[in-house]
């Protein structure tokens, strides 16, 4: 019999939000030390780690710093007990040894592959005879009208140095001549010139390039004329971007985000990287102007570390240029083309083939054409009268938005609601709004307070019966760039009741409309977190009861205090839980008295797991639901998010008893989380065939057809049945597809 559930659940029942998160980043790490991926994409997981690890400086290490010291700032306690100066002291330690273990890769494993496959990471001093001429011409002609230099003295000030800008300061001296005889000085590292400059003899696969810092570096001489360069480091400092709107006040939302653009770039520091060896007097000087906290100081109020010393070249994210070298294919995954869904091969009018039947769309393994295809055709139909279209994030050149500008100058009714607050997308969008509201779509930007999140298109079409209203709902934007490398499910449907909810949703957006009766959408902030409580409350009562009970939730990351307390009731009901987040988790798994039944894993691979599914229940009973929303407060009530549900039966059996099962039979990329936080990485059993789930989702040649060689389904799952014969040999062929991978063992 479970046990009862203690009536106050205590702090050490949760997991630190920020702590959870640095644990995800490392499982993206691992990914980039892992030797059986081609060496181009381990080099890509570095840079997204990198990348990852910008974006929480900016956004969550500013909050809980802001929290710490704040003026009148409240010492708040997060509900794993820990303060603000807490989180930001155990953030710094674990921080600097994810960071340390980055570098290590980098050099120890990454580095030596890249020189033995043929890349050569030159030093100026090395380079022959062509390769100097080359670097020479390269800097007068390209870099020398760009660059900068800056004396730093009492009548120049210091630069605000760019958010995540790349610097060079140096340590000047000079006998004679204007200015004092030392100086501290520093230039830019012009951004809009490639990072890795390719040199001559490179091709046939070989590359040798020369990071541009150390070609600026060797040529500073030139730039502060007059001057002997006594020392020199690389720096590159984070401020922070997490820019409020709530507290603000204008009648123009367009020119107040395009303001908050503008003072990102002026936000307090909170991180500096800065070379290894640099010279501690130039390293002192950026440390004391920033104001940042240094491990070397007792600064008394925190007693936590800012400073990241670099062993290796700072920003990493600039190897994406090398990942994008043409000519390396083969140090990449294999390509892949995603396939047509079935439902669209034949029938060349969308409108006719959606308004046969529900469609499901699996991205990227399924086309992203038919979410375009669904616009553009839209756009041409001289029977559409209206579309309704809600941007997120979309992509530099989108066909989508293209579309609606031709609608609107064709004269149909185009309402676009383009979220501006879309975080480090806003200067994206902006410049969308104003193109879009140039060819006269009706372009509105949602709340001050609320994001609009979810992602809905809606087509109204005048058809032989009448109006009829078409709609797209999906976890994923409206990217058709991000569609090849996010795990996204879109629904394509005709049902009335979803259409009435559709165009209620957008009269929402547009006017405040309210009071309708919501009939299939769960929109929030409106009940999304009360029916999301209810519908895991109810099988925690068919659990009590002796009836059969289920719980599947895979979500990007997992916070909400409410609803985890409600999955450990659901627990010590008896209800088996499967938790499928690939990044924060704040519930505790397998807990003995608190969450035995509550199972959690996380899978981090080729493409981004970004898709929301939610399942309560079992069999014919089960409740299928896809989602905008992650499990988070901020999704609950700080943004307008829609769960829909997937009611016709083929697609609900397609979700039971094949996608589902697929991701919970992955034995290679998914890592168990344990009771304390830290993950294992899983591997097969002795015997057991290895399963890799994306690359099983890319060689299924019709996932229609998947239920029929099926692998085991949630209730078998739950019951503890084996896979059947079919599901068996397609088990056995994923296999000899992967080329018989291996299982690898590691603890977080």
């Amino acid at each position: 019999m479970p046990q009862k559930l203690p009536a106050a659940i205590g702090s050490d029942a949760f997991i630190n939000r920020e702590l959870s998160w640095l644990e995800f980043n490392l499982r993206v790490l691992e990914e980039a030390e892992n030797p059986e991926n081609p060496l181009l994409e381990r080099m890509k997981f570095l840079a997204i780690f990198s990348s990852n690890l910008d974006e929480f400086f900016m956004v969550r290490v500013a909050g809980v710093r802001e929290q710490a010291f704040g003026d009148g700032a409240p010492q708040d306690f997060a509900a794993d007990g820990m303060t603000a100066i807490e989180q930001l002291r155990a953030i710094a330690a674990r921080t600097q040894e994810l960071v340390a273990r980055q570098y290590r890769c980098l050099r120890e494993s990454i580095g030596p592959a890249m020189v033995e496959a043929g890349f050569s990471v030159m030093k100026d001093a090395d380079l022959n005879a062509e390769q100097r001429a080359y670097v020479d011409t390269f800097f007068q002609e390209r870099a020398l009208p760009i660059l900068t230099p800056m004396a730093c003295d009492p009548s120049h000030p210091s630069p605000r140095y760019h958010n995540r800008g790349l610097y060079l300061g140096a340590m000047l001296e000079h006998e004679e001549g204007l200015g004092p005889k030392q100086l501290f000085a520093v230039v830019q590292v012009p951004q809009v010139l490639p990072r890795i400059v390719v040199l001559p003899g490179s091709g046939s696969g070989k590359a040798s390039f020369l990071l541009l810092e150390e070609l600026v570096a060797a040529r500073l001489p030139e730039l502060f004329g007059g001057f002997a360069v006594k020392s020199w480091t690389t720096f590159r400092i984070t401020r922070d971007c997490d820019q409020e709107l709530l507290e603000q006040e204008s009648d123009d939302m367009l020119r107040l985000i395009e303001e908050r653009l503008k003072a990102r770039q002026r936000g307090q520091a909170v991180r500096i990287e800065i070379a290894a060896k640099a010279d501690e007097a130039i390293a002192q000087r950026i440390i004391d102007d920033e104001d940042l906290h240094s491990g070397s100081e007792d600064p008394g109020d925190a007693g936590y570390d800012e400073v990241y010393r670099i062993d290796g070249p700072l920003d990493l994210t600039g190897m994406w240029e090398l990942y994008k070298l043409a000519g390396f294919e083969k140090f990449h995954d294999p390509p892949f083309t995603p396939r047509m869904p079935p439902a669209f091969r034949q029938r060349r009018d969308i409108f006719a083939a959606i308004a046969r039947e529900d469609i499901l769309v699996h991205h990227p393994y399924e086309s992203f054409d038919p979410v375009v295809e669904f616009v553009t055709s839209a756009a041409k139909d001289p029977r559409v009268l209206a579309i309704k279209q809600t941007l997120y994030r979309t992509s530099g050149d989108s066909p989508i938005t293209r579309a609606l500008m031709e609608a609107a100058e064709a004269g149909k009714h185009v309402t676009a609601l383009v979220e501006l607050q879309a975080r480090f997308d806003e200067a994206n969008n902006v410049s969308w709004a104003r193109r879009l509201e140039r060819a006269g779509v009706h372009v509105v930007f949602g709340f001050l307070d609320l994001k609009t999140h979810c992602k809905v298109s809606l087509v109204v079409r005048n058809e032989r019966e009448g109006l009829k209203r078409y709609v797209h709902l999906g976890t994923g934007n409206y990217n058709p760039a991000t569609a090849t490398t996010y795990t996204d499910l879109g629904l394509f449907t005709a049902n009335e009741a979803i259409a009435e909810d559709a165009t209620a949703l957008f009269n929402l957006l547009t006017g405040y409309s309210q009071g309708h009766a919501w009939q299939q959408l769960i929109v929030a902030p409106n009940d999304l977190h009360r029916r999301t409580l209810e519908l895991i409350d109810g099988q925690s009562a068919r659990a009590a009861a002796g009836k059969p009970a289920r719980i599947f939730a895979k979500v990007n990351s997992l916070v909400d205090h409410q609803v985890i307390e409600a999955l450990y009731r659901a627990s010590q009901a008896g209800v088996p839980i499967d938790i499928l987040s690939r990044g924060i988790c704040s519930l505790r798994p397998g807990v003995p008295g608190l969450s035995e039944n509550i199972k959690v894993r996380s899978i981090v691979d080729r493409f981004l797991e970004h898709s929301r599914i939610y399942i309560f229940g079992e069999g014919d009973e089960a409740k299928v639901f896809l989602a905008s929303a992650d499990w988070m407060p901020r999704n609950f009530f700080r943004r307008v998010e829609v769960m829909f549900p997937v009611l016709a039966e083929p697609l609900r059996r397609r979700l039971l008893d094949s996608i589902i099962p697929t991701y919970l039979a992955d034995n290679t990329r998914t890592r168990i989380m344990q009771p304390d936080g830290s993950f294992d990485l899983l591997h097969p059993a002795a015997g057991e065939d290895p399963v890799r789930c994306q690359v099983q989702f890319m060689n299924e040649t019709d996932l229609s057809a998947a239920a029929a060689t099926k692998l085991p389904s949630l209730e078998d799952e739950a019951a503890g049945r084996p896979a059947t014969a079919a599901g068996k040999a397609r088990a056995s062929g994923t296999r000899q597809r992967q080329g018989g991978l291996k299982g690898r063992k590691s603890r977080s």
